[in-house]
């Protein structure tokens, strides 16, 4: 006769592993509770965040053209007109990222609901399960994010990111447009498209797919090295911000050597001088 305790508890137990296989879905976030969101798996969830690390607009220097591009797009989108997913592309440290988070901020500020969620390069395969996240929430606009994005030669995510670019049978949801950030405007480094067209029995479609990916974004925003003005310009912006006060030519002359020592000039580097110029000079940045 077998014991029905010891029935009970195998089978509790069964229950417990089939849970940790296939665990139960977690209910949908608070999207009135925070206004950006970093995408997750195993399990699949969207985490809030409380303070997104971000620059004021008006601190972004020697990018005006492109600034004002995406705002108007943002702008667009999130009062419900038509707008295009956008890449942009180009030098690195000159505020790709920043441009994104800070538009996102100045959009909202102006009073429009509109919600940021970080998608990140490695998580791509599991896009379509978040925009079918998204798409549920069709009070909500949110803003895609997805930053330093490029793809190897036998990388297959670039196909997980056609889901959000076409959309696929059922199309981009009408509340979500794509922002990718990348150094390379083709998504994928010169010398192995060359390398697949040189070495492809028909080169003209050897590496179209991978290519034409990057046509797919409605925007393409080029970012280029800054001049030593416009770097200049970008300390002394910071200086006024945050209160810090030093004579012209010493200004001057430190960051210069800064930048030579760094062998660049860029938007980061002009933040790393000025973060150590504040810690010398004994102010606080908040």
């Amino acid at each position: 006769m077998r014991d029905a305790g010891g029935d009970a508890e195998a089978l509790t137990r069964i229950a417990a592993a089939l849970e940790r296989i296939a665990p139960a879905p977690r209910p949908s976030p608070d999207f009135d509770g925070a206004e950006a969101f970093v995408w997750h798996t195993e399990p699949d969830r969207l985490e809030p965040v409380g303070r997104v690390n971000r620059v004021d607009l008006s601190l972004l220097v020697g990018i005006e053209r492109v600034r004002d591009i995406l705002l108007a797009n943002t702008r667009a989108f999130a009062r419900g007109l038509p707008a295009n997913n956008a890449l942009l592309w180009g030098a690195r440290g000159m505020g790709k990222s920043s441009l994104v988070k800070a538009v996102h901020a100045e959009v909202v500020a102006e009073g429009h609901a509109l919600k940021i969620v970080e998608l990140q390069r490695e998580d791509l395969p599991s896009v379509g399960r978040l925009l079918g996240l998204l798409r549920a929430a069709s009070e909500h606009r949110f803003l895609l994010f997805c930053d330093d994005l490029s793809f190897s030669q036998d990388d297959q995510h670039y196909k997980s990111l056609k889901a959000v670019l076409d959309g696929g049978v059922e199309g981009r949801p009408e509340n979500v447009v794509l922002y990718a950030t990348s150094n390379r405007r083709h998504l994928m480094p010169r010398d192995m498209i060359e390398n697949e067209r040189s070495t492809a029995i028909n080169p003209s479609e050897a590496v179209e797919e991978k290519v034409s990916l990057s046509d797919r974004f409605g925007l393409w925003l080029g970012f280029h090295p800054c001049s030593q003005d416009e770097y200049l310009e970008m300390i002394r912006g910071y200086c006024a911000a945050y209160g810090l006060e030093i004579a012209e030519e010493r200004l001057r002359a430190e960051a210069i050597e800064w930048q030579a020592t760094r062998g660049a000039r860029s938007g980061r580097v002009a933040w790393q001088f000025f973060v150590d110029l504040a810690g010398r000079e004994g102010v606080r940045l908040r």
